[in-house]
C-alpha cells in the first residue's frame, strides 16, 4: 500500500473540500475532510461541516450537488476559526506528511485563504504536495473527474461531493495507480494545468506548473519546464 510513498514519508494526510463556488477569494469552504493514513495503515479521519458568514447563502447548485443545506450548516457547523486551527494542527505535527488531494490546487488555494483569515497560513509552509489529478490525467485520456478516475481502476469507492467520502477514494485511487506504477514520487510538488486556461492565477511557491494535454502522451515529469 503507497510503498514507494512511505519511503520518504512517514503519513498521508488526503484532503477535500466542498465549497460555495470556485473563486477562492469570494467563495466559502462549508466542508473540510482530512484523512491522516501512516506506513503501518493507522487511519484517523476528520470532517467537519463550517457555517457560513453572516450574510451569506448557500447556492442552490451547491446544495443539489452536495446534499448539504443551510440549516445543516447552521446547527452542526463549526466556526472558520475552528476548522483553521484544525487544519493547522494537522499540517504541524512534526512528521513528514505529504499532503494529497484530487485537483489538489482547487483544495489547497481554498485552505491557503482559510488558514491566511486567522494568522495560520505558515502552517502550509515547508509542506510537500501531490496532486492525484496530475497523476491520473499522465496515466489515462480524458474524461478526467474523480469518478471516471474510480471507474477507470474499477474501485469501490463513491465521488458522492462529501469531502469525506472523496478523501476515501483519492486515497483508495492513489493506492491503485501506485500499484499499477510506481512513479509517485516524481510528483511530488508538480501540478499540470490546462494550457488553454494559463497558469492559476493564485500558485503555490513551492509547487512546479506544467501544461498538461488531456490525452495522456507521456510523464509531465519528463517534460521541460514552460517559462511563467
Amino acid at each position: 500500500m503507497l510503498k514507494t510513498l512511505f519511503e520518504e514519508f512517514d503519513s498521508l494526510l488526503v484532503l477535500d473540500t466542498e465549497t460555495t463556488g470556485v473563486v477562492p477569494r469570494r467563495d466559502e469552504v462549508i466542508e473540510l475532510a482530512m484523512l491522516r493514513v501512516d506506513a503501518r495503515g493507522a487511519r484517523e479521519e476528520y470532517d467537519e461541516l463550517i457555517r457560513l458568514s453572516p450574510g451569506t447563502a448557500l447556492p442552490e447548485q451547491i446544495r443539489l450537488l452536495t446534499g448539504i443545506t443551510e440549516e445543516m450548516l447552521a446547527s452542526e457547523g463549526l466556526s472558520k476559526g475552528e476548522a483553521a486551527r484544525a487544519l493547522a494542527d494537522r499540517l504541524g505535527r512534526g512528521e513528514r506528511t505529504l499532503v494529497c488531494a484530487y485537483n489538489a490546487q482547487f483544495d489547497l488555494v481554498f485552505l491557503y485563504y482559510l488558514l491566511d483569515a486567522y494568522g495560520l497560513a505558515g502552517a502550509l509552509r515547508g509542506a510537500r504536495f501531490l496532486d492525484a489529478l496530475t497523476v491520473y490525467r499522465d496515466r489515462r485520456p480524458y474524461p478526467h473527474r474523480l469518478c471516471d478516475a474510480l471507474e477507470a481502476y474499477a474501485l469501490s469507492a463513491q465521488n458522492t461531493h462529501r469531502a469525506l467520502d472523496d478523501t476515501r477514494a483519492t486515497f483508495e485511487l492513489l493506492c491503485a495507480m501506485d500499484a499499477e506504477e510506481g512513479d509517485l514520487l516524481r510528483y511530488i510538488n508538480l501540478f499540470g494545468y490546462n494550457a488553454r486556461y494559463g497558469l492559476p492565477p493564485k500558485r503555490i511557491s513551492s509547487v512546479t506548473y506544467r501544461p498538461q494535454g488531456f490525452d495522456a502522451l507521456g510523464k509531465l515529469y519528463d517534460r521541460e519546464q514552460t517559462p511563467d
